[in-house]
């Protein structure tokens, strides 16, 4: 697993890579966060662009060999795993996120930390936790609806509808599409624009217009995470888990 940042005048690069699937796990959404720190911290940075090396963006959690909430609610309450991701949403640089390929469930959760998503059309924004027997985590129950409205997001929380690019975009979860080869540049195109603009003035109109976002994440992730913890103990979500990696349909019998 790596976390790489590079620069690109007044635009950090971060790209993280843990191939095949890019899962999501405490160490690299650790990486990120402590990415994101440096370049807050450099008043040099005045964008960022989040990227992802590989086929796919970012597949989400691996809960059949290292689910991150596995241990349900500790003592505190808090799961590192969620404290991580919430810490995200906080950072005060502006983010463009650029997907190549599957945001899957925490990895859509990650696609929304950012501010903007530019986009492949082999890009594919997945909300699959009800399709393994579980809750919606990574803030995503409460930020979804704020990018697409609360329809879409409920359609794709209740149905783990896999929604393509074309239509990503169609819905405003897709600031920009681009053909795969242009994808990096489109990107970084994006995020010099915003640096393009008075440092101090463009953090605090992202600041006022992103209002609670952060804090609003910190609680919801407390609430995912308490639902998910029963919702492991289920029949179904050992059959879930069991579905997705022998890629078959769930046979589910509510309990």
């Amino acid at each position: 697993m790596t976390v790489e940042t590079r620069r690109d005048a007044h635009v950090a690069i971060v790209t993280f890579a843990r191939p095949p699937h890019n899962f999501a796990d405490l160490t690299l959404i650790e990486g990120i966060g402590a990415a994101f720190d440096a370049a807050d911290a450099d008043p040099e940075v005045r964008a960022i662009v989040l990227r992802s090396e590989g086929r796919v963006f970012c597949a989400g959690a691996d809960l059949v060999n290292a689910n991150p909430v596995a241990d349900g609610v500790p003592a505190d309450g808090r799961n590192p795993f969620y404290v991580a991701a919430a810490r995200l949403f906080a950072v005060a640089t502006p983010v463009v996120a650029a997907v190549q390929g599957s945001a899957v469930g925490a990895g859509l959760g990650l696609s929304l930390v950012a501010d903007f998503r530019v986009a492949a059309p082999e890009a594919r924004f997945v909300a699959n936790f009800v399709q393994i027997g579980f809750h919606p985590g990574f803030g995503i129950s409460a930020v979804l609806e704020r990018v697409v409205g609360r329809q879409r997001a409920l359609l794709m929380n209740l149905t783990a509808r896999r929604i393509r690019g074309e239509e990503a975009a169609e819905w405003g979860l897709v600031d920009r599409l681009v053909p795969l080869a242009e994808l990096d540049a489109a990107a970084l195109a994006l995020a010099h624009e915003i640096a393009a603009g008075a440092p101090l003035a463009v953090q605090a109109t992202r600041a006022t217009m992103r209002g609670d976002l952060a804090a609003l994440v910190a609680a919801q992730t407390d609430h995912e995470l308490a639902q998910q913890a029963w919702l492991q103990r289920t029949e179904d979500f050992t059959e879930g888990v069991r579905a997705v990696a022998e890629r078959r349909p769930g046979r589910f019998l509510g309990r």
